[in-house]
């Protein structure tokens, strides 16, 4: 089964929790191709050389042969490249399985939290871009845990 991972890949913290992620997702069956696209030099080297056309080519063609994408939402809006990946995904009806493990979605059932919605700049939720949520909801899940996430890979299987 081919699986696509999308996330950022631009920071060292993105670049590393991509690998352990991938690691785990690997170790749950012999039967995972799991394509990670920092690992795809051809189009990021960054010492190298890769247009956008190259770079869109290439990823659209591992989504498309994809079974299913992983689409991590963190960070203070989802990756420009993951939302496109993931519109790609739902097109070609591709289940998506979306992580979001942003601290910030804790504490739905604090009253002063929910009261704070009222006062401008209050906000103590994180927002993610519902359209985009949507897709995914609309063709697979979101979980808010590591480990719920690679159970419902296994199950996937």
């Amino acid at each position: 089964m081919h699986f696509y991972f999308a996330n950022g890949l631009f920071s060292q913290a993105d670049f590393n929790f991509n690998a352990q992620l991938a690691a785990k997702i690997r170790k749950l069956s012999p039967e995972i191709d799991l394509y990670l696209p920092q690992e795809n030099a051809a189009i990021n080297d960054k010492q190298s050389y890769a247009d956008s056309k190259m770079i869109a080519a290439a990823d659209t063609e591992e989504v498309l042969k994809s079974d299913l994408m992983i689409a991590i939402l963190d960070g203070p809006v989802i990756d420009a490249g993951v939302a496109s990946e993931i519109g790609v995904a739902y097109a070609k009806e591709i289940p998506i399985f979306g992580l979001y493990t942003d601290s910030r979605q804790q504490g739905a059932n604090n009253q002063r939290k929910l009261q704070a919605l009222a006062e401008i700049a209050e906000n103590q939720f994180h927002y993610l871009n519902l359209y985009t949520t949507g897709l995914i909801k609309l063709n697979g899940e979101i979980f808010n845990h590591e480990n719920d996430l690679l159970k419902a890979i296994r199950d996937f299987i």
